[in-house]
């Protein structure tokens, strides 16, 4: 049988727990093709390259 706890933490005690469990903001880099600010380990969404090589067609081939 699991055991259960004797006493009720405060919520003080319950806020210090949860406020170690958030959410981080990714890191963005900058392209090293056209500049623009993207998520890093991600292909830019601006060119569509990735490490220096072509993985999507750029956006601006696409409406044209």
């Amino acid at each position: 049988m699991a055991q259960e706890p004797k006493k009720r933490h405060s919520r003080a005690r319950q806020g210090k727990r949860r406020a170690a469990i958030k959410l981080s903001i990714t890191a963005a880099v900058i392209c090293k093709n056209c500049g623009a600010a993207h998520i890093s380990h991600a292909v830019c969404a601006k060119c569509g390259y990735y490490k220096g090589e072509p993985v999507l067609k750029s956006a601006s081939a696409k409406s044209a």
